[in-house]
């Protein structure tokens, strides 16, 4: 399969590039980013095919189908590191909440959050092709708190690469900010930033874009590639995951097949919520993909009313942190696959130079046949969190704001999956807040406070961190950013 650019091609680039070329170097002309040219159709005939078989099987089916030129071994070994996971026969579980309403539960992997789903086997297959082709890279990654944990942890000491993690000071929750800086191996880099997680991401897509920063790296005899969801080896792995959960809901004799159901995303960079409108457009039966914000709207505006517009908005600090975005970069995609190159690198660059870009109503329309949207407050999302644990179940913030949008935004009485994308012990205080009533309590206090009302222990991985050596001490400038990292290489 083929992967084309978002906003057209410069003259260049090449007008098509392979899957291994488009992770190795995912950004394109103009700023850019890969697409897919043509999405392979699994249909109900590869559902009904795959309805008992485990995760790394319809994973592995699911990117056959992608015909990706990666090495059926590359694939195999990528695909057993979901064996570390909580359950190895079910590593993202599906649990029922409400009538109509389950939880897929994305989790239970090393850094307790959903990025592990992309992220664990992405390390394999980058690295892998780094040492195929003799190659040494610079992986970079910009995060509001879970994409850095996951990105660091598949990394470590895999040959051929080096990792340069930023990260906004203050911006993410304790348990986040210790699983980055108490990293010790010596390919990883963790720079904490003055600034939001939009400095991070801007800062990140400046140098993956900049002629001068890869000339640099070629004098040292390296490449320049990213971790975040601009990376198509990130959405790859995100869709399988929606499959897995509809097949799951057959499976629990829910739904029967062919049945649509709403998929329930909180979202931030739109990669998850990417992930679920390519399984939709590959043929999983999706009524409609709900979208789930906090107060950085922005998602809620463009879904509702067709207008992106930054001019008088800045990043506000909320309890579902890893939401804490304006620019989301998956968007694009969206852009690119709905109205074409042209109109997309229109929309990006009036984004781009004036903070704002207005859909027409014919695309407006087209937008909302696939997608819904609401966002969340703080203090909804607290009373969800307490309403769910009084009955039986325990989520983190971001998980809250899907049942914000569960109540808000179907229109059909259908079965819903919601996406819980981070373990309640990555934001124990909030949590402990909306079970108690506790203020201003530390990570550590909150944790215990939250096991001993559910009765439950705090994870060893996640009360180990609160011993661990502080490593990773660097917080500086957006502005030294470049200059940080040339000195870790």
């Amino acid at each position: 399969m083929n992967f084309i650019e978002t906003r057209g091609n410069d003259g260049e680039h090449p007008l098509k590039v392979s899957f291994s070329s488009a992770i190795l170097a995912p950004i394109a002309s103009f700023g850019g980013i890969y697409i897919p040219e043509c999405l392979p159709q699994l249909g109900e005939d590869f559902l009904q095919k795959h309805v008992n078989s485990g995760y790394k099987t319809l994973a592995k089916a699911v990117l056959e189908a992608f015909e990706i030129d990666i090495e059926s071994e590359v694939i195999d070994e990528a695909l057993s590191l979901y064996d570390h996971f909580d359950d190895p026969a079910n590593p993202v579980p599906l649990v029922k909440v409400k009538h109509d309403l389950y939880v897929s539960e994305l989790y239970h992997g090393p850094t307790r959050a959903f990025k592990d789903m992309a992220l664990q086997p992405f390390g394999v297959v980058l690295s892998s092709l780094a040492q195929k082709r003799n190659e040494n890279y610079l992986i970079m990654a910009a995060t509001s708190g879970d994409t850095g944990p996951a990105a660091l942890e598949t990394f470590k000491n895999r040959a051929n690469v080096q990792v340069a993690c930023l990260y906004p000071d203050g911006g993410t929750s304790d348990v986040q900010r210790l699983q980055m800086v108490t990293e010790d191996a010596e390919n990883l880099k963790v720079i904490g930033i003055h600034g939001d997680f939009d400095d991070a991401q801007n800062a990140l897509k400046r140098l993956l874009g900049s002629a001068a920063f890869k000339a640099k790296l070629k004098e040292k005899n390296i490449h320049l590639s990213a971790a975040n969801s601009v990376n198509f080896g990130r959405i790859i792995f995100q869709l399988i995951y929606h499959i897995y959960s509809y097949l799951e809901l057959l499976r629990q004799d829910v739904i029967s097949m062919g049945e649509k159901v709403y998929l329930d995303v909180p979202s931030g960079n739109f990669g998850n919520a990417l992930g679920g409108y390519y399984a939709m457009k590959m043929g999983l039966p999706v009524e409609k993909i709900l979208i789930a914000s906090n107060k950085n709207n922005v998602l809620t505006q463009l879904i509702k009313y067709g207008q992106y517009d930054l001019r008088n908005m800045s990043v506000v600090s909320t309890s579902s942190p890893a939401m804490d975005i304006l620019k989301s970069s998956n968007v694009e995609r969206i852009l690119c696959d709905m109205f074409g190159t042209e109109r997309t690198k229109e929309l990006m660059a009036n984004l781009d130079n004036d903070n704002h870009y207005e859909l027409s109503a014919a695309e407006l329309a087209q937008f909302q046949t696939i997608f819904a949207a609401d966002f969340c407050e703080d203090e909804e999302g607290k009373q969800y969190i307490k309403e769910a644990f009084n009955g039986g179940y325990l989520m983190d913030p971001h998980t809250a704001t899907c049942f914000k949008a569960y109540d808000t935004c179907r229109d059909k009485p259908l079965t819903t999956i919601a996406y819980s994308t981070a373990e309640w012990t990555k934001f124990s205080p909030t949590i402990a807040n909306a079970l108690t009533g506790e203020l201003d309590t530390s990570d550590i206090d909150a944790l215990k406070s939250i096991a001993k009302e559910a009765n439950i222990s705090i994870p060893d991985i996640i009360s180990g961190l609160f011993d661990k050596d502080v490593t990773q001490k660097t917080v500086i400038n957006k502005q030294d950013i470049e200059q940080e990292i040339l000195a870790f290489l």
